[in-house]
C-alpha cells in the first residue's frame, strides 16, 4: 500500500548495478510468501464454508469475516506493489477505487475482532445465555454493521477527495499509493483523527473483555479451562490489534519521515515496512486459528494434502507409461 513515496518511480529508474540486485531480490522474496499465504488463506475460507458445523457457529463465521478482509487486503496490497515496481502510473479515479478498496478490507479486521472479543466475554461471563445472546442472526447482523460503519468511511473519505484540486488531466504524475490519495491538510486530519478513535474504540472493547475474563476465571462457577482459552485468545486479538494499529498508522509515518529522510532511505524503509506491517499481519490468522484450533486444523489439512497430492496421480501416470513403452 504505501510502500512507495512520490519520487518512487525515479528512484526505480535511478537504481544500477547493486541497487537494482536489491530492489528485484526483495521483490521476488516478498512476493513468493505473499502468493503462498493467498493460496493458504483462500483453502481456509474454503474449509471455514465446506462444513455445516462452521457455517453454522457464531465464531467461525466471524472467523471467515476477519479471513476474507485480510485475504482481500493481501491481495490489494500486493497488486498495489506490483503497479509500484513496475512504475505504473494510473489516473486518480482507478487509484482512488484501489486505495479505497483498501482502505475498506484494512478497517474490516479490528472491528471485527472487536466483536469476536464480546463473543468470548459473553460465552465465558455468561455461559448459560450465550447460546441465546450469540446467534448466527446476530453475528450476521454484526457482520453487517461491520461493513456499513467501515463503507461509511470509505464514503467519507471519498468526499473529501471529490472536493480535493486535481490535475486538470486526472493522471497521477507518481504511482498510486494511498498516501498520494491524502490531497489536502483536511483528508490528513480525518485519516488521523479516525484512526485514533477507530483504535482507542477496538482497544477499550477488547480490554474490557479481557479484565472480565480475568475477574470471571477467580469465580469456581466458572470453566477454568474456557476462561484460560479466552484469555489467551483475546490476548491474541490484542496483538492482531497492534499490528493492524501499525498498518494503519503506516502512510501517517511515512509522510512524517519522508519530511527529513533521502528519497532511498525511505524507498527502503517503504519495502521493510510492508513486509513487517502489511504481509506478516495478513498471514497470522491463518496461522493462528487454522493450526490452533482442533477442529479446524484436521479439516483444512485434508484439503492442502489433497492439492498436493493431486499432482502426483499425473506424475506417476507419466512414469508408468514410460515404464510400459
Amino acid at each position: 500500500m504505501s510502500y512507495s513515496n512520490q519520487s518512487q518511480t525515479n528512484v526505480f529508474a535511478g537504481l544500477q548495478g547493486d541497487l537494482l540486485v536489491e530492489y528485484v531480490l526483495f521483490t521476488v522474496l516478498c512476493s513468493l510468501p505473499c502468493c503462498l499465504f493467498l493460496f493458504i488463506n483462500g483453502m481456509m475460507l474454503f474449509t471455514l464454508r465446506s462444513k455445516a458445523v462452521f457455517r453454522e457457529t457464531p465464531r467461525y463465521n466471524l472467523l471467515y469475516n476477519v479471513l476474507l478482509a485480510d485475504t482481500a487486503l493481501l491481495a490489494q496490497s500486493q497488486l498495489l506493489y506490483a503497479l509500484a515496481a513496475s512504475g505504473l502510473r494510473l489516473t486518480y479515479p482507478v487509484c482512488g477505487v484501489l486505495t479505497m478498496l483498501t482502505i475498506l478490507s484494512n478497517e474490516i479486521s479490528p472491528l471485527t475482532l472487536m466483536v469476536m472479543s464480546l463473543q468470548r466475554y459473553v460465552a465465558v461471563c455468561y455461559p448459560l445465555r450465550h447460546a441465546q445472546i450469540i446467534t448466527i442472526t446476530k453475528t450476521a447482523a454484526a457482520i453487517c454493521m461491520v461493513w456499513a460503519f467501515s463503507l461509511l468511511n470509505v464514503c467519507m473519505r471519498v468526499l473529501l477527495l471529490l472536493e480535493s484540486p486535481l490535475e486538470d488531466n486526472l493522471q497521477m504524475a507518481t504511482v498510486c499509493t494511498d498516501t498520494d490519495m491524502m490531497i489536502g491538510p483536511l483528508s490528513y486530519q480525518y485519516n488521523l483523527a479516525y484512526t485514533c478513535v477507530l483504535f482507542v474504540l477496538v482497544a477499550v472493547v477488547i480490554s474490557f473483555s479481557y479484565i472480565s475474563v480475568v475477574l470471571a476465571a477467580r469465580s469456581a462457577s466458572i470453566d477454568q479451562a474456557s476462561a484460560r482459552k479466552a484469555r489467551n485468545t483475546l490476548l491474541l486479538h490484542l496483538v492482531q490489534l497492534g499490528l493492524s494499529l501499525c498498518s494503519t498508522l503506516h502512510s501517517v509515518t511515512i509522510i512524517s519521515l519522508s519530511k527529513t529522510r533521502d528519497e532511498l532511505t525511505i524507498s527502503r524503509l517503504k519495502r521493510v515496512l510492508y513486509v513487517c506491517v502489511y504481509l506478516f499481519p495478513r498471514c497470522l490468522s491463518v496461522l493462528i486459528y487454522g493450526l490452533k484450533d482442533q477442529t479446524i486444523r484436521p479439516v483444512l489439512m485434508f484439503y492442502l494434502c489433497c492439492c498436493l497430492q493431486r499432482a502426483k496421480p499425473r506424475h506417476s501416470n507419466k512414469q508408468e507409461n514410460k515404464v510400459s513403452l
